[in-house]
């Protein structure tokens, strides 16, 4: 079936605005299969006109048990989102800001220093003054004024001081003062040596004298015990290089334990003086880092073809403000801004990356600076170099775009300059770049290079013109997987998208709750940072709009669990802001209105309050008093298995987990007395117990922890076990709720008659103040307990055991003999043997006789009268650990869990070592997964199933039309010994592989290629096999098909990855059968798959036929069998959905129809003459409902058609009161019967015997065993019959063979 979350949906609704075809390519999908079903339909009555269209009848269309939920159940542990470790790494480690900066100029203005010799013209501007344009002194003041400005700029709050030619004490003085003022910010020291002498090589910078008349060296090593860390230093000179030598020696930048936060940036290297060419200024390097979009554009105009157009003053007027995007100035800005950060991202390492661009706004800016100034001065030959080093980024691409958006702005400039009322053309830089990142999500993925345009995307968010687009393309960015999350993370997107959930504009609304839940099911980390800014309020106002999309409004309530998930102040927040009101709203609507009831939604509304009521008593009482219990109880019977698991968990978390000692000290009790706690406990514990034998593990397990909790609350009550009695006419004692029968709600008015309480356990009086709960209760519980502890999921059935010893039970499980002896049958415990003695204690030991015997169990409290011990093989008793905490660790107190151990100890190490819901963590994991795209193997999965269906048709064509020719035992093509010491209990031939699947009596299957002779896989069903395995279907065969294993007692269990090695997986498993007749001690389950409707039907010693739903893994109906007599043979029609034939121990056939409203279509009794259990039971090939054959253990072989009910129309008598077995071929006109006397028979449908296969003498004399199963392939003339002997044949008619 289509995958219940539509990924369509999701694609059209958050994508809609923009990416409309989407939407339409998924209905062109959609009405496809509606034509294949209709197809199908009309195909399927009466006679179509052509044989492809009849034969596409016999392939069913759907697929079950495919969901993510089946990956693998029982293995994995699934992980919510992270809260530490790798992926906060995005985070900087902590803001830093640069508080103090000191600017050290030394220009001596009009004297040059003796090693330099300057050109003419010569570079003269500093800070884009021209010092020879006044007075010395006031040009230098006004030098160090415009540096002081320049840089205000790019960091207003800090406090800015500088020294204008100074000596080494006024620079001491000076950086001691900036960095008592900094404390433990970052101090930048900026020196300009254009009027000293170079630095020396030991790395001494210089300064002046008092008089001007000497040059003194200040080593770097001062400097640097003055200003400490964290600093930045920016030295203006030539051979600044040497400056970073020198710093590199005195600081080992490598070393782990370095603490030095120590940045340098330099104008040169070590050999190289400042370029002097007249077109630059004298501080190029300066003002790269301070002026940059004034360097840059004159730098640019020079290379430009506008030189001729664009007059360099005009740069200087540039209209706008550089904070301001929609002026000239400021979109230019901004461009340059995305520019060098797209270089900077994509150059260098990550971490690096957060230090320098995003740790501290000042270094950010002088960092982008730097790489401007690389490219400008590298132009002059001039190398400014770095620590930490950057690589050479001069010549990156990007520059490119900037020249272009330059150019642009450029072009624009004398007309506006000429018209100030003229508005500027925004230049299409930002446009463009989105579509270059668009084009790289067409194409990119994790394995590539990762799309450079990140950063410009992040920028874009900053215009509203442009922020849609870029949210939308930034969201199918994120949907590519955590690593595409993370990768946005790391370039800084947190915040920005933080900061939208102030915005009110609708149509952001839902790309925006897409992108958060995109992140946080990546990092929950982020719940701080929403509730600290307010942000759940912004979701679950979303959450309460009716125009959303369900898959939306979805997303709102994952993303308001996350924010509740174990954040008590984001508990408290989304309390007071209404969230158990809206999500009650809502979930009360779905009830009422279908359209409302999405999976996806109802399942994390229910997450979203679980989590919310999680280990929040206030909480809980609110929810306790809006009717909680009874809106998630309407819940339990919803279709998907998520949603109920979802509900369960819900529940579970309303549950009183305080307890029983302190319960009346738990916060909020006040206003909530005893007795409602009671009855809201009662009517949810009610709510549970109806799901303990749901068809879903996921539901199951969430039951088991649920009681879990229950079960710590009230231990003192439900470990009184042996204070209950129950009397053997106790509707508990055979209600067959051990077998998974749902409990009804009617069985507690017993309790005064089955049921005694006396308040005293061992002698001590029980002095809890909480009133104790129904006892009939109380034992559901324990026996809903004891079912999950035989429940087919290893997985769950550990669980139940996890759960029975929180109350003091212990089960004493032994693997059982696997034994061929007669007296005990083979895999069962052999105290099962002895329930009938057992009848006569049913008062004193309740526990056993409602267990049937089938479940050894120990318990801690013992009895008031012990029965006697002969009786009792296999159980232990041992005293509460309450009575007897000298016991706990003793080695021979026989604890079966560590959570037995910890019965008195305090609250807190208990709560510890309960069983953990996993549900919550595992729905998580759907957000993390692509959502917008489907999976890539759906067109591999989809040519594999057309090969499969082309194959199919044809042999099923061949089968119809050619005549069988003989079988006999010259046919046989393989034979293989499977080794079951208890013979071949069923057998199936693989549709499309030469493979042949066996099971026996002790639930071991095995499987075996027939054309190559060689075992691939062999493993057991489970590990405590008791009724050996009666059915085995292939589930999906035409697609990757799921291996099927009934058990006789009922148990199903699905298994995936079957014929590989040790690598099978358990899909699911539950018990199909419920609620047996009294006194019934073996199920005798028989079972039949029916892949056109998705039907399991099942029954046994029971007076009714199950029909489970294996798409909603959930019991839908369960059909009477209108016979006291029970069903010895199942066979569901292969081609009509809904339809199955039931064969019975009186040798009556019924035939049932479930779409019909009396279900019961006819009854026959064909085997008249012996009258003889039903052995074989199917619906004859073809499209003809009303055929059926039906065999007996007498040895008639019955053809009938429904429509003449009185008689056979043919009859053969094929063996003599000795049939074992009949299999009926799926097409070809073909049946086969074997005997316990060591012979098969063949037969068409018209009765003629087409050939005998029998077990010959072998050359010692001896016989070989008798028949115990046959099975044709579904698809070829292959016959396949498994022995007593264990012994497995495989026989092909003449034609197969010749093919």
């Amino acid at each position: 079936m289509a995958s219940r979350y539509s990924q369509s949906s999701v694609v059209t609704t958050v994508v809609s605005n923009y990416f409309d075809d989407c939407a339409s390519s998924h209905e062109d999908v959609d009405l496809v299969s509606q034509r294949r079903d209709s197809e199908t339909a009309s195909s399927s009555h009466g006679n179509a006109s052509g044989s492809t269209t009849t034969s596409l009848a016999y392939l069913p269309h759907n697929k079950v048990l495919s969901e993510l939920r089946h990956e693998a159940f029982e293995a994995c542990v699934p992980t919510g989102p992270s809260d530490n470790g790798l992926v906060s790494k995005w985070r900087p480690k902590e803001r830093m800001k640069t508080g103090c900066v000191s600017l050290v100029l030394c220009l001596n203005i009009s004297v040059d220093p003796p090693d330099v010799i300057k050109i003419s013209p010569c570079a003269r501007m500093e800070c884009w003054i021209d010092p020879f344009s006044m007075a010395p002194q006031k040009a230098l003041e006004t030098i160090g004024k415009t540096l002081s400005s320049q840089y205000d700029r790019w960091q207003p709050r800090a406090r800015y001081k500088y020294q204008l030619d100074p000596t080494v004490e006024e620079v001491k003085k000076l950086c001691n003062t900036c960095r008592k003022s900094a404390k433990t910010e970052r101090v930048l020291f900026h020196y300009n040596g254009h009027g000293v002498p170079k630095p020396t090589a030991n790395g001494e910078i210089w300064l002046f004298n008092r008089s001007y008349t000497q040059y003194i060296p200040l080593p770097i090593s001062d400097l640097d015990s003055w200003l400490k860390t964290p600093s930045i230093y920016v030295f203006d000179c030539s051979a600044a290089g040497m400056i970073v030598n020198a710093f590199n020696e005195l600081i080992d930048w490598g070393a782990s334990g370095s603490s030095r936060d120590c940045i340098l940036l330099a104008a040169c290297e070590a050999h190289e003086t400042l370029p002097q060419s007249a077109e630059f200024p004298a501080d190029v390097f300066t003002s790269c880092l301070t002026t940059p979009i004034k360097m840059a554009l004159r730098w640019f105009c020079k290379r430009s073809l506008l030189r001729e157009s664009v007059d360099e003053s005009l740069i200087d007027k540039i209209p706008g403000r550089q904070n301001d995007r929609k002026t000239l100035l400021g979109e230019l800005n901004w461009i340059f801004t995305a520019v060098t950060d797209t270089i900077a991202w994509n150059v260098l390492p990550h971490d690096l990356f957060q230090r320098l661009f995003r740790q501290d706004l000042l270094v950010a800016s002088l960092f982008r600076n730097f790489l401007l100034a690389e490219r400008i001065m590298r132009s002059a030959n001039c190398s400014p170099i770095s620590q930490p080093m950057l690589p050479p980024t001069h010549q990156h691409h990007m520059w490119d775009a900037w020249d272009m958006a330059a150019e642009i702005c450029l072009a624009q400039l004398p007309s506006l300059i000429e018209d100030p009322t003229a508005e500027f053309l925004p230049s299409p830089f930002f446009s463009e770049q989105l579509t270059a990142f668009e084009v790289w999500l067409d194409h990119g993925s994790e394995d590539k290079k990762p799309p450079e345009q990140l950063p410009i995307v992040l920028q874009v968010l900053l215009s509203q013109c442009h922020r849609f687009r870029a949210l939308v393309l930034l969201g199918r960015f994120l949907d590519m997987g955590p690593w595409a999350v993370d990768l946005a993370l790391s370039v800084g997107i947190f915040p920005y998208v933080l900061k939208l959930l102030q915005t009110t504009t609708p149509e952001l609304r839902q790309i925006l709750v897409f992108i958060w839940t995109k992140i946080l099911a990546l990092d929950k980390s982020c719940q701080v940072d929403l509730v600290k800014d307010g942000g759940h309020t912004y979701f679950i106002r979303f959450l309460d709009s009716m125009e959303a999309y369900p898959e939306q409004r979805a997303m709102a309530a994952f993303v308001l669990a996350i924010i509740v998930d174990g954040h008590r102040k984001g508990q408290e927040a989304c309390v007071e802001a209404g969230l158990i009101h809206v999500c009650l709203k809502h979930l009360q609507g779905s009830s009422t209105n279908d359209s409302q009831a999405d999976p996806l939604f109802l399942q994390w509304l229910c997450l979203c309050m679980g989590k919310l009521w999680e280990d929040f008593t206030e909480a809980q009482i609110l929810g306790l008093q809006a009717d909680a219990p009874a809106i998630y109880a309407t819940l339990l019977s919803e279709p998907q298995p998520e949603v109920r698991a979802c509900a369960v968990f819900a529940l579970g978390t309303l549950l009183d987990m305080v307890g029983d000692s302190c319960r009346d000290g738990a916060a909020g009790d006040d206003e909530y007395d005893d007795d409602e706690k009671a009855r809201a406990e009662i009517s949810i514990v009610r709510s549970l117990l109806t799901v303990v034998s749901d068809g879903s593990p996921l539901v199951r397990a969430e039951v088991a922890v649920a009681l879990a909790r229950f079960a710590f609350g009230h231990n003192k009550h439900l470990n009184s076990g042996s204070r209950w009695r129950v009397s053997a006419s106790s509707p508990l004692a055979n209600s067959g709720i051990m077998h998974g029968s749902p409990l009804s709600d009617d069985s507690s008015h017993h309790s005064d008659s089955g049921i005694l309480n006396d308040g005293v356990s061992n002698g001590v009086v029980n002095h809890s103040r909480a009133k104790p709960l129904d006892n009939a209760m109380y034992s559901q519980c324990v026996l809903a307990m004891c079912t999950l502890a035989k429940d087919p999921s290893a997985r769950i059935a550990s669980l139940g055991r996890r759960v029975l010893s929180i109350i003091g039970i212990e089960q004493v499980v032994a693997k059982p003999m696997r034994t061929t002896s007669g007296s005990v049958r083979p895999g069962e415990p052999t105290t099962a043997s002895l329930s009938p003695n057992l009848a006569g204690l049913a008062r004193s030991s309740s526990w056993f006789d409602m267990n049937g015997g089938h479940l050894p169990l120990t318990f801690r409290t013992p009895p008031v009268s012990p029965p006697r011990p002969s009786y009792l093989t296999g159980m232990r008793r041992v005293c509460s650990l309450e009575f007897r905490p000298h016991l706990i660790n003793s080695p021979d107190s026989g604890l079966a869990d560590p959570l037995l151990g910890s019965v008195g100890s305090s609250g807190a190490s208990e709560r510890s070592l309960l069983p953990q819901s996993t549900i919550y963590n595992w729905s998580c994991g759907y957000f993390s997964k692509p959502l917008l795209t489907a999976s890539d193997d759906s067109e591999e999965m989809i040519a594999r199933r057309e090969e499969r269906e082309k194959f199919a048709l044809e042999h099923i064509a061949k089968c119809q039309h050619s005549s069988v020719s003989k079988l006999n035992n010259n046919n046989q093509i393989a034979s293989w010994d499977t080794k079951f010491e208890t013979g071949t209990k069923t057998t199936l031939l693989h549709p499309f592989s030469p493979i042949v699947i066996a099971a026996d009596e002790n639930e071991r299957i095995r499987i075996w290629n027939y054309e190559e002779a060689i075992p691939l896989n062999s493993f057991d069903n489970h590990d405590y096999p008791e009724k050996g395995i009666t059915k085995l279907c292939l589930v999906n065969e035409l697609d990757d098909s799921l291996l099927l294993a009934a058990s006789g007692d009922g148990n199903i269990r699905i298994w995936k990855d079957y014929n590989r090695k040790n690598k099978q997986k358990l899909v699911t498993a539950f018990s199909s059968i419920q609620g047996h007749k009294p006194g019934v001690r073996s199920l005798n389950a028989v079972v039949d798959w029916q892949q056109q409707s998705g039907y399991l039907y099942a029954s046994g010693e029971i007076s009714s036929i199950m029909l489970w739903d294996l798409d909603r893994e959930q019991l839908v109906n369960s059909i009477p069998s209108s016979s006291d007599c029970s069903i010895s043979a199942l066979a569901a029609s292969q081609v009509h959905g809904g339809q199955f034939a039931a064969g019975f121990v009186d040798a009556s056939v019924r035939l049932y129809d479930v779409r019909t409203p009396e279900m019961l279509v006819c009854e026959m009794r064909p085997h008249m003459q012996n009258v003889e259990r039903v052995v074989g039971i199917g619906y004859q090939p073809g499209l003809d409902s009303a055929k059926i054959v039906s065999a007996s253990q007498a040895g008639d072989i019955q053809f009938l058609d429904t429509r003449n009910h009185r008689d056979a129309y043919l009859t053969i008598n094929a063996h003599r009161g000795s049939l074992t077995a009949l299999a009926i071929h799926r097409h070809a006109p073909i049946i086969a019967s074997g005997s316990a006397k060591q012979l098969i028979k063949v037969f068409s449908l018209e009765g003629e015997q087409l050939g005998t296969i029998r077990y010959l003498h072998t050359f010692m004399g001896q016989k070989i065993s008798s028949v115990s199963c046959l099975t044709f392939h579904p698809y070829q003339v292959l016959l396949a019959a498994g022995a007593v002997d264990g012994c497995v044949t495989i026989y092909a008619d003449d034609n197969c063979q010749a093919r």
